[in-house]
């Protein structure tokens, strides 16, 4: 490094891989990885997760996190949003394409998209 704005550029380069660790934002964002998570295709519903998150400009709003098994394979991949004071939405059998109509409405509208959810595939 040179100079100041070479240390700057590459904390901005930075800043969008940051999003995918544990914050105290608003809203946690939760996808289940365990093996039988990431063989529904929970990978790319994380990946689909951390960069709508960025390009929505939600970075410091909400973060995107894994975590292990959820409990519950046949609904498999499984997305959590937990928001202070507000109950948990579980997504269910989520994708990418999914994921960013959730960004879109509820993490940026805060509408939860309900024929997703875990409630909407038991009925």
């Amino acid at each position: 490094m040179k100079s100041l704005a070479e240390l700057q550029a590459i904390k901005d380069k930075m800043k969008s891989k940051v999003v995918l660790r544990e914050g105290a934002e608003a809203i946690r964002v939760v996808v289940g990885m365990a093996t039988c998570g990431i063989s529904a295709g929970a990978r790319p519903v994380l990946a689909a997760f951390v960069e709508g998150v960025n390009e929505a400009g939600l970075a410091e709003k909400v973060t995107v996190s894994q975590t292990g098994c959820v409990g519950m394979c046949q609904y498999e991949p499984i997305v959590e949003v937990y928001e202070a004071g507000k109950e948990k939405v579980t997504y269910v059998e989520m994708t990418a394409d999914k994921a960013k109509k959730v960004i879109e409405e509820h993490l940026k509208g805060g509408k939860v998209v309900t024929e997703y959810t875990i409630a909407a595939s038991k009925a």
